[in-house]
Formats: structure tokens, sequence, C-alpha cells
């Protein structure tokens, strides 16, 4: 077991399939304050982890991907070590799409790093995720698909900043069906069948965070149901959750094209169990992240 002395020190540790945006994210740490080393061996991460703690470092951030050769495989081990030492240490995977991977690295002309000048980037790709699948079930995972950089900032800077003293937190998301399905998704519900403001021509531009759409879905019994429906369910299963030591939870709530009825249902979710615990709201399609 990992013994560290520095109560307060706070470790993010980052991994994922290459192209899916670990190098902004870990940007974005730096630029918060954080540490930050790219391509750690996990084999490295306990004496790392005590070697900072001991220099007085607050917060840290470290990258451990395939890179790193046989030693990722360890990771899941070594995060639950400090864990048990009792680390503030939160662990964050990015993912997208394949098709969405094969098509950065054709616009960047960069090599994927299980090539070896054998494989197609669709096969290193399938590769990475088999070498990284010890990992996944550890992590909170975040879909950069259909992603800005920007919106990534976002919410790494959200994720980051929620206090450890709360044990599970909630995150929200709505999502158009035509962009995909998020990766991320721990739960996912269907509003489609609900009546859709897109077809108004004077709600088509608008949101489900504007008050004409909000007005329009809320005179729908339809609309009620399902979100006392979907409400009634999360509430039901949040203490299983909770009893499985899980950091995040991700509710994705997905209509045609995550204009309207998603976004409503995810706003009106978010502002009901705010009063319960922390919750993060998402909006993939608007581009938009917001603490509640």
């Amino acid at each position: 077991m990992v013994e560290l002395q520095n109560k307060d020190f706070q470790l993010v540790l980052l991994s994922g399939l290459s192209g899916s945006g670990k190098s902004v994210a870990l940007a974005v740490l730096e630029d918060s304050g954080y540490y930050c080393i790219d391509n750690l061996p996990a084999h490295f991460l306990p004496q790392v982890a005590e070697f900072l703690a001991a220099q007085g470092y607050q917060r840290a951030a470290i990258s451990i991907d395939v890179r790193s050769g046989h030693s990722v495989s360890s990771l899941p081990q070594y995060l639950q070590a400090l864990r048990i030492g009792g680390l503030d240490v939160r662990l964050l995977f990015l993912e997208a799409r394949t098709e969405t991977l094969v098509k950065r690295f054709s616009e960047t002309r960069r090599r994927h790093p299980l090539s070896e000048g054998q494989r197609t980037v669709a096969e290193c790709i399938e590769l990475e995720r088999e070498e990284l699948s010890d990992v996944v079930d550890f992590a909170h995972h975040i879909d950069t698909s259909d992603m800005q950089a920007n919106t990534l900032r976002a919410w790494i800077k959200l994720l980051v900043g929620v206090s450890r003293s709360e044990q599970l937190t909630l995150v929200f998301q709505s999502f158009g069906f035509k962009h995909g399905i998020p990766l991320d998704a721990d739960l996912v519900f269907d509003a489609r069948a609900l009546p859709n403001p897109h077809y108004d021509p004077q709600l088509r531009p608008l949101t489900g965070k504007d008050q004409p759409v909000a007005a329009f879905l809320q005179a729908a019994p339809a609309v009620q149901t399902m979100y006392e429906d979907i409400r009634s369910l999360v509430e039901k299963w949040l203490p299983a959750y909770r009893e499985e030591n899980r950091s995040y939870l991700t509710v994705a709530v997905g209509c045609t094209g995550g204009q309207h009825r998603s976004v409503y249902l995810v706003e009106m979710l978010g502002a009901w169990f705010r009063a319960q615990q922390t919750v993060l709201v998402r909006h993939r399609e608007l581009h938009d992240s917001r603490l509640l």
C-alpha cells in the first residue's frame, strides 16, 4: 500500500485512445496549475506520486497510455493502491469513435504509436482499445467524437473542479441520435417519442433552454411522464452505483438533433438532483457545459 503524508495532494490520471484529445486535456490542466507529466510508464506511478506529494505539490496530472507498453495494464492496481493510501486520485479516459480517430490521424498526418509500419490506422485503434480494456472500467469516460477543443477544455475544468467530498458526481448529458450515442454514457434514454418543437418554425431555431420551447414541452403530458420515469429510475439505482465507489455516473438523454427535447429534460433532471449532490450538465450538440 502506498502511504502519502500530504493528504491535500490531488492527482489526475489521463488515459485513453491516441487522437482522442489527451494532449489538449493535459495542456488545460497545466494551465490550471497542475504539475504535468506525459507518457509515464505505469510502473513508476506509485513512486512518482509519493515523490510529488513529499515535495509539497498540491496538484499533479499524469498521462499514461499505450506508449507505456505492457505496464499500462497494471494501472488499475496502482490506482487502487493510491486510493487505499488516502490519495485524491481521479482517472479520466478519453475516447472517440474509430472513424473519427481515423479522420484525425489522416488530417494531421501523424503516425499512430502502435503502427510499426505493419498495421492500418483502424487496426491500430482497435488494438489500442483492446490493450486499454483493463483500464476502462476504473475511469470516467469522455467521448470526444463530436466535441470541439474548447468544449473539451471546459469539461476537463469542470470535472477536476468537483470536490472529492462528493462520493459520486451525477452527469446529465443531452445528445442527438443522428450524431451517434455518446460512448461515455452509463444510462441512455430516448426522447424521440415526445412531441418535437422542431416542426414549429418559431421554435426550430431555439433550444430546450429557451422559455418558449420549455413552455411547449411542459404542455405535453408525455414529456412530464418521461421526466418523472427517468428521475425515478435514477433515484432508485443511485445507491447501488454509490456502493460501487464510482466517481461519476453519466445519464444521457437523446432526441433526434439534440437541440430541444433532450436539452429540456437534462436541464430539468439537473435542477432536481442538484439539491442532493454535485451535478454536471452537458449539452453535446450545443457545445455547452456548466456546473450546477
